[in-house]
């Protein structure tokens, strides 16, 4: 597993307490698509039972963090707060190596789905971020709102933040909103996308290809 001392203060706390305060945590790339936090074991202020157990001031966290020689892996779900400086991290570690970028455009794209123009906008938002195809947000005023069922579902993303998802017709969670993203993502706040994966899509009146990703 590739990994990297990053030189970000990281604390962690979990039922009101600090359990973690450290100024060389360890990225480790568990899987390809995102890095997680190893803190040394000198960093991590709670008890960390040998079952795995996160003990902190009265509360216990079962199964809560792995020991891996000198370091300690604390489950990210399982604590209340991470902090990198004194920025608050949502979901999992953000990739050092993966950029965002929002760009206003005036290219024209149009959304169909089923052989049906689901959104047509020459005003979009391109969304292009590390090793995923460019996503491209619309204003609601552009899609066909008539066609979009609400959706329970939602998703956390640590580059933009927490979306909600319209299904439509008998293709499920196909478009999806930031309503509130996090600063770094303010420009696609209230519009929405559709996976190129799982739609058609026309830029300036040529047809593209469906890409291939982890969401196709």
């Amino acid at each position: 597993m590739r990994t990297e001392v990053s030189p970000k203060r990281v604390r962690v706390y979990a039922g009101g307490q600090l359990v973690a305060d450290s100024k060389s945590p360890v990225l480790v790339w568990e899987v390809p698509y995102y890095p997680t936090y190893y803190l040394p074991s000198a960093d991590v202020l709670a008890t960390v039972t040998p079952s795995g157990d996160v003990v902190a001031g009265d509360v216990t966290i079962p199964g809560a963090a792995r020991r891996d020689g000198d370091l300690v892996r604390l489950e990210f779900s399982a604590m209340d707060e991470w902090l990198e400086e004194d920025e608050p991290i949502y979901v999992h570690p953000r990739d050092p190596y993966k950029r965002v970028d929002i760009l206003a455009s005036s290219r024209h794209v149009e959304v169909r789905i089923d052989g049906e123009t689901v959104a047509s906008s020459r005003q979009p938002r391109i969304l292009f971020e590390t090793s995923l195809p460019p996503r491209y947000y619309l204003p609601l005023s552009d899609v066909r709102m008539d066609l979009l069922r609400p959706s329970t579902t939602t998703t956390s993303c640590p580059y933009k933040g927490t979306a909600s998802y319209w299904s439509v017709g008998e293709h499920s969670d196909v478009v999806w909103i930031y309503r509130t993203p996090v600063p770094e993502s303010q420009k696609i706040a209230g519009m929405a996308c559709f996976y190129n994966e799982k739609v058609d899509l026309v830029i300036d009146g040529e047809p593209q290809e469906r890409p291939e990703t982890p969401f196709s």
